[in-house]
């Protein structure tokens, strides 16, 4: 599928756009470009693994550099806050 200037015209007022008509050749070109760099993941041989329903199915390995090594330290923290309530930051109410 190749996306020409009505298409990009199309999808920019579906998607609430204003893109000036001097800018929709090149909207045109960009997301042709896009849709052929995704149309290159039907050449991919993908027999054998699983879909994934969500990223969340799997956990993430913890490295060497993941360990945290600087908690604990609530008074060092909160050293030069201007203000504090316990072991937290206070800030001044932003919602009314």
């Amino acid at each position: 599928m190749t996306i020409d200037i009505e298409t990009a015209r199309k999808i920019s007022s579906l998607a609430r756009l204003k893109i000036p008509e001097d800018q929709l050749p090149a909207v045109a070109k960009d997301l042709d470009t896009i849709l052929a760099w995704v149309g290159q993941l039907n050449e991919l041989d993908v027999t054998g693994v699983e879909p994934l329903a969500s990223v969340h199915d799997r956990s993430l390995s913890w490295r060497e550099q993941d360990v945290v090594t600087d908690g604990n330290q609530p008074e060092s923290i909160l050293a030069n806050a201007p203000s504090k309530t316990a072991d937290f930051f206070t800030v001044p109410k932003v919602v009314e």
